[in-house]
């Protein structure tokens, strides 16, 4: 029996060691090596010497002193709270509205899903040319309307380009949303409906009393992936507004591109890079400690 136990869980371990090592490979290494960079001095030359010198926290200082940390942490969260507010809110309608059964249903629900599945190269393009100040398809069709008399600078404006690409992120996001909530209101029963229906309460009451509290563990999900997915955004801000205009839209993400790729200063690169892995760490870690409790009451 001993040998027979022993077996079965060297067998455990032998399907485990695969996904072990790709996940140390390809997420424990750089993360590991990003640490370390951002205590050293890195530059290009590194790279063919292999000389790093050791700083300290010199790099962290860096960006304190100058201020990049600041604004660019201000810019995340203002990108973050307003495209998770807008996919979530948006997604809980659609998923709602899908619960329904209607003709062409399924093929709406597929529809749906193309902007998930577009590249963000592409998405990001295109938004582009259609939010452009002079030959844009939305100033065309808004000075047609007779709503404007000029163009709005979409993404060259300092007080729009932020909304701009918010509003982008967040018609890539409704898929996602819309999905995941519409698979956990699946889960609730029916009975539960029709018995509410029974003793009089309408769509406002079911919702509030049956809807959203079996809902709740679904939205926790759905919220804290979501932020996650927004906090380290870079592609499309980058084809949209490349941070601009005067740094309007730089986050924390592509601040830490910018430093590290075309200032080529990797040290603060990599230090702006572990403030955001730090964030998403914190917003994890709540997540589970609130799944946590809600199993224990």
């Amino acid at each position: 029996m001993a040998r027979v136990r022993l077996g079965e869980r060297l067998a455990q371990w032998m399907f485990l060691v695969p996904a072990m090592a790709y996940l140390l490979l390809f997420f424990g290494y750089p993360i590991v090596k990003n640490i370390v960079m951002s205590f050293r001095q890195y530059t290009p030359t590194t790279f063919y010497t292999g000389t790093a010198p050791f700083v300290g926290l010199r790099n962290y200082s860096t960006i304190l002193s100058s201020g990049l940390l600041s604004k660019a942490l201000l810019t995340t969260v203002l990108f973050t709270a307003g495209s998770l507010l807008g996919q979530f809110v948006l997604g809980l309608a659609f998923a709602l509205f899908f619960q329904r059964s209607f003709p062409l249903g399924g093929v709406l629900r597929s529809l749906l899903l193309l902007p998930w599945l577009l590249p963000l190269v592409v998405s990001g393009t295109t938004w582009r040319w259609m939010l452009d100040t002079d030959s844009g398809v939305v100033n065309d069709t808004l000075r047609n309307l007779h709503i404007l008399s000029s163009g709005v600078p979409w993404l060259t404006g300092t007080s729009q380009a932020l909304v701009s690409v918010i509003l982008i992120n967040i018609w890539v996001g409704i898929p996602f949303n819309t999905t995941i909530l519409y698979g956990g209101l699946q889960d609730i029963p029916t009975h539960l409906y029709e018995a509410a229906k029974l003793d009089g309460a309408g769509p406002v009451t079911s919702f509030r009393h049956i809807t959203w509290p079996l809902l709740r563990p679904t939205v926790g999900v759905v919220l804290v992936l979501g932020a996650v997915y927004t906090l380290k955004v870079l592609d499309i801000i980058l084809v949209v507004t490349g941070g601009g205009p005067a740094d309007a839209t730089e986050t924390i993400a592509t601040r830490s591109y910018e430093l590290s790729f075309q200032q080529f200063e990797f040290g603060p690169g990599a230090a702006m890079g572990n403030v955001l892995i730090v964030i998403s760490l914190a917003f994890a870690i709540v997540y589970l400690r609130a799944n946590r409790r809600a199993r224990n009451i």
